[in-house]
């Protein structure tokens, strides 16, 4: 059997349903308290999010209402969604994806490193854990954020890094990624890759016939995972033993 030594976890969309019930949310209620006449509904947030960064999301949303946004407004903006999603995240309002907490705990049994590398900022990071695991028993070993790289997703940057700092080689470790970008990023730093495709991400369903494996999430006894790429998957369920064997094909 294969050694795996490290995976790599993508946050928004693959740990947590961070998007649609955190983001989404912290946006609009940002708008009511600036009294702007904007709501995004799910529908329309899936596309926004083909725009990269929450700044740009709001740049891009105002130019199609035909309003220009100045950067104190923007500011402002961006300083209130913050705050709106730390608080949902420390309510409890961000549900985990499927299987995610079981992988999680098991791969952390058997002494697999496990490492963030996100887009989203640290404070978002560690408002999640903090609520996730309050006995203080953090699973991951460290987080790539927005804050620790240069370069943003599709860039490697931020799996590169990780792979240094967790001392593992290529062929080691995988990455556990949900969109088009976070895709894109493992592909550049020629690293291994399960998708867990996050439903809003059109650009991704053309792209998922090129991962070591894509399933609808990770399984649980009460909701088994369905296989979209990839090989069989026991029981519904993605193992670490399920992980060693796609990284096994890797190899050959």
């Amino acid at each position: 059997m294969s050694n795996l030594r490290a995976v790599f976890w993508d946050v928004d969309g693959t740990l947590a349903d961070t998007e649609m019930e955190g983001h989404r949310v912290a946006f609009n209620a940002a708008f009511a308290e600036a009294e702007l006449p904007w709501h995004w509904d799910r529908h329309l947030y899936a596309n926004l999010l083909q725009v990269p960064g929450g700044g740009q999301r709001i740049r891009a949303y105002a130019l199609q209402q035909g309003k220009e946004i100045d950067e104190e407004l923007l500011s402002q903006l961006r300083s209130r969604k913050q705050h709106h999603y730390l608080e949902r995240i420390r309510s409890g309002n961000v549900p985990w994806r499927p299987g995610v907490r079981r992988l999680v705990n098991e791969l952390q049994f058997h002494g697999v490193q496990q490492w963030i590398v996100t887009s989203s900022g640290r404070d978002s990071v560690n408002a999640l854990l903090e609520i996730s695991f309050t006995s203080g028993d953090v699973p991951f070993q460290g987080c790539i954020t927005a804050e620790d790289v240069a370069c943003g997703k599709p860039h490697p940057e931020g799996y590169l890094s990780a792979l240094s700092l967790s001392g593992s080689e290529k062929d080691e470790v995988i990455v556990i990624e949900d969109s088009a970008a976070g895709f894109s990023a493992a592909r550049a730093a020629n690293l291994p890759c399960l998708l867990t495709p996050s439903p809003w991400d059109q650009e991704l369903k053309s792209e998922l016939s090129q991962a070591n494996a894509a399933l609808d999430n990770l399984g649980e006894v009460s909701l088994p995972c369905k296989v979209i790429v990839g090989p069989p998957c026991l029981n519904g369920l993605v193992t670490l033993e399920y992980l060693q064997d796609l990284i096994l094909v890797t190899r050959q």
